[in-house]
C-alpha cells in the first residue's frame, strides 16, 4: 500500500511570525578552533595531525610552561572546529551551546573536555569564548582484529558551553520601519499578509513591497517601540497560499504530494521486462598422459522474461490528490514505482506541478 504525506488542509491559518523573518532580528554564526584534552587514547596521532600539536604547544607556552625543543606524542588531545550561533539580542554573560567536530583523525571525542576557545564572527571579532565537557554522539569499541562504531563518535555538542563576551552592535529601538521577509515568497501570501495587518490595526500601517517582503511603518502603528508592534503583529493569524508541489526523495523511496497537485487525463501501464545473462563456462581437462592443455569452454544462457503489467489505469481530467492515491494503490505499484510513474507523468506534461527530486 502507497501512503502519501499531504500539507495541511487548506483554511488553516498561520502565526505570521511562522511565516516571516523580521528583518534585524536574526543570529549570527561563530567558529573557532580549538582543542579537546582528556581522550582516552582516541586522540589525534600527533605524526599525521601535526597542527594538534602547534596548538597544543601555543596554549601551553600562554600558560607559562615552556616546551620548546621538546618532543611530545600524547593520544589524548584532538583537534577540533568549535561552531555555534549567536541569537538575537544576546548579551554578554549569556550562554549558547556549541558544536565540537574533529578535524584531525582523532577516533572519538567521547569524555574529552574543550579548553577554552575564542569563538570569532565574520567581522573577525572575538563575541564568546568555550569551555566544557563535550557530550559525544555516537560510541566506539575495537579490539586487536575488529571494530565497531555506533553514530559519530568524533563530533559532540557542549550545551551552554560558550559565554557571551561581546554584544552585536544594533540600536532595535532606532528603527522606524521594519520589513517581514516571507520565508516562502508568495505574491498571494504577502498581499493576504498586507491586508490582515491594515485590517488589524484599521488603518494602512503595511505594505506589500514584492512577493517576499512586507514593510511596516512603525510610526504609524502607534506601539511605543519597535518591539511592542512586532509583539503586535506576529501572532495576527494568516492563511498562506501554497504551491502545487511533488517532492520525492529516491533514496528512501518517500514521497510527499501537496494537496493542490491536479493531474490532467492521462493513462498509466506499469510493468517489469528483465534480461538475465548468465556465464558458465566449462573447463575439459586432456587424457592421462598427454601433451594436451586444458580447453575452457563458454557457455552463455540467455533469458528474457516480461512480468505481467499491473493493468492500465486512466487519471480523469482535475484528478485530486486523494484519487491520485487510490488509482495508483489499485495497480498495486510500489513507492519507488511511484516515483518512476510521477516522472513520467510530469514529462508527459499532465503533472501540473513542481516537481523536485532529492
Amino acid at each position: 500500500m502507497l501512503t502519501l504525506f499531504a500539507g495541511a488542509a487548506s483554511g488553516n491559518a498561520i502565526r505570521i511570525k511562522d511565516l516571516v523573518e523580521f528583518d534585524g532580528v536574526r543570529g549570527n554564526d561563530l567558529v573557532g578552533y580549538g582543542l579537546v584534552v582528556g581522550l582516552n587514547g582516541t586522540g589525534d596521532g600527533i605524526r599525521n595531525a601535526p597542527f594538534t600539536e602547534d596548538i597544543m604547544s601555543n596554549i601551553l607556552e600562554r600558560l607559562g610552561v615552556n616546551i620548546t625543543g621538546e618532543q611530545f606524542r600524547p593520544k589524548n588531545v584532538a583537534a577540533v572546529f568549535v561552531t555555534a550561533s549567536l541569537p538575537p539580542f544576546a548579551r554578554s554573560g549569556s550562554t549558547i551551546d556549541v558544536t565540537v567536530s574533529a578535524i584531525g583523525d582523532a577516533k572519538s571525542l567521547l569524555g574529552g573536555t574543550l579548553v577554552m576557545t575564542p569563538l570569532n564572527a565574520a567581522d573577525g571579532e572575538i563575541y564568546a569564548v568555550a569551555q566544557g565537557t563535550v557530550i559525544a554522539g555516537g560510541v566506539s569499541a575495537e579490539g586487536a582484529g575488529a571494530s565497531v562504531f555506533e553514530g559519530v563518535p568524533t563530533a559532540g555538542m557542549v550545551p551552554s558551553g560558550a559565554r557571551v563576551e561581546r554584544e552585536i552592535d544594533f540600536d532595535f529601538t532606532k528603527l522606524t520601519s521594519i520589513r517581514l521577509a516571507l520565508r516562502t515568497p508568495d505574491f498571494t501570501t504577502a498581499e493576504r499578509i498586507e491586508v490582515a495587518i491594515n485590517a488589524s490595526y484599521g488603518r494602512a500601517v503595511a505594505r506589500m513591497l514584492d512577493a517576499g517582503t512586507v514593510a511596516l511603518d512603525i510610526a504609524a502603528t502607534g506601539a511605543i517601540s519597535p518591539a511592542h508592534a512586532l509583539g503586535d503583529v506576529e501572532n495576527i493569524r494568516v492563511e498562506p497560499e501554497r504551491r502545487a508541489r511533488v517532492v520525492v526523495d529516491q533514496r528512501s523511496g518517500t514521497i510527499v504530494m501537496g494537496a493542490d497537485v491536479r493531474i490532467s487525463q492521462v493513462a498509466v501501464s506499469q510493468g517489469n521486462l528483465t534480461l538475465r545473462i548468465e556465464e558458465a563456462p566449462l573447463v575439459v581437462q586432456p587424457n592421462p598422459f598427454s601433451d594436451g592443455e586444458a580447453i575452457v569452454v563458454p557457455r552463455t544462457g540467455v533469458s528474457i522474461e516480461e512480468e505481467p503489467g499491473t493493468g492500465l489505469a486512466e487519471l480523469r481530467e482535475g484528478t485530486s490528490l486523494s484519487e491520485v492515491i487510490a488509482g495508483l494503490n489499485a495497480l498495486g505499484v510500489s513507492p519507488r514505482d511511484m516515483i518512476d510513474i510521477l516522472k513520467s507523468i510530469k514529462a508527459a506534461g499532465a503533472l501540473h506541478a513542481e516537481f523536485v527530486v532529492r
